[in-house]
């Protein structure tokens, strides 16, 4: 038997991802006696500057964003109760067909296999019984989620370690409900081009194809609360418009995709640690 507590590791692009997409279990595991632990790999040193001023803007100062942004991650992580936080400091390499994806020592840049030779000291340090990270599209196809899914599967397969492993994701009924939730708070109440459209149209999964729903709904001011520290990023943060009331009601399940189990755990379940406790 190990000597340490069973173990979520969660693997993420930018300081704030983890608020927005597993804060609830993180929050809710560490309430149940977990060790959680996050890896964030970028600086988000392409996140707004002070008074929202953009990258590549005069006045952006991409050290002085992620100097501002670690202070934000480790404010979020005191209040989800995260045992550990781990930075691997890549540079941000912004969205996709940015300038800076080709910049050298920027993540999209970073060969998979240097990425995943240090998640893999990580992993052999914790021994994860659980990982998350993003599915093969970084959920909407940013570069650094991608990035982040290619070296944790890389990784995993350095290591001799067989953790149940997830990947993020989200029901597509309850993307239609947050499309609502955003026109009803989109004072110009624009409508996304087809394109846009065709794009979120791809994002996320059909309810009857994700393997694992949790209720992390008494979690939701602690989610919320870890999100609005990232108050530097709160004009790209939509989420914090719409009060901890409506976004707990919005955000309170969080849903996975297993791709990884030893457990044989039957599916659908309600627990990332099902059939490990």
């Amino acid at each position: 038997m190990n000597d340490w507590p069973l173990t979520l590791m969660a693997v993420h692009a930018h300081p704030d991802d983890e608020a927005t997409g597993t804060g609830g279990v993180l929050a809710r595991y560490a309430a149940e006696g977990m060790r959680t632990v996050l890896v964030t790999c970028t600086d988000g040193g392409c996140g707004d500057g002070p008074g929202g001023v953009k990258p590549g803007d005069p006045g952006h100062d991409p050290a002085a964003v992620a100097l501002m942004r670690r202070q934000e991650l480790e404010a979020s992580c005191e209040i989800l109760k995260v045992s550990h936080l781990e930075m691997l400091d890549y540079a941000d390499s912004g969205m996709m067909g940015w300038p800076t994806n080709d910049a050298p020592g920027s993540f999209w840049q970073t060969p998979v296999e240097e990425g995943a030779a240090r998640l893999a000291e990580l992993l052999r340090r914790y021994q994860p019984d659980v990982v998350v990270t993003y599915d093969e599209n970084g959920f909407y196809g940013h570069p650094d989620h991608i990035q982040a899914n290619r070296i944790t599967m890389a990784a995993l397969a350095m290591t001799a370690l067989t953790p149940k492993v997830y990947w993020t994701t989200a029901p597509r009924s309850m993307l239609q409900r947050f499309g609502e939730v955003m026109r009803e708070f989109d004072a110009d109440g624009q409508e996304l081009d087809p394109a846009e459209a065709a794009a979120m149209a791809e994002i996320g999964l059909p309810d009857e194809e994700i393997t694992t729903w949790v209720d992390t709904t008494a979690f939701g001011g602690q989610k919320f609360d870890a999100l609005a520290t990232h108050a530097s990023q709160g004009e790209n943060i939509f989420f914090l418009r719409m009060g901890q009331e409506r976004f707990t009601e919005l955000m309170g399940i969080e849903t996975f995709v297993r791709v990884q189990d030893t457990t044989d755990a039957a599916v659908p379940e309600n627990d990332l640690f099902a059939g490990l406790r």
